[in-house]
């Protein structure tokens, strides 16, 4: 059976901006939810983020 590489931990960040943003546009309240993609774009070009980054 062949093993799968380990895979690098998730951002908390990250995932905290994107549960926010997922509650957001559940309650209906779409500014928040864009505001939320846009904090957590900003999060993810700071350097700060140890998520590895998707290319492009």
């Amino acid at each position: 059976m062949p093993v799968e590489p380990e895979r690098p931990a998730p951002c908390h960040t990250c995932q905290e901006f994107a549960l926010a943003e997922a509650v957001a546009n559940g309650e209906r309240d779409y500014s928040r939810g864009t505001d939320c993609r846009v904090l957590l774009k900003r999060h993810q070009q700071s350097g700060t983020c140890t998520a590895p980054q998707e290319e492009g």
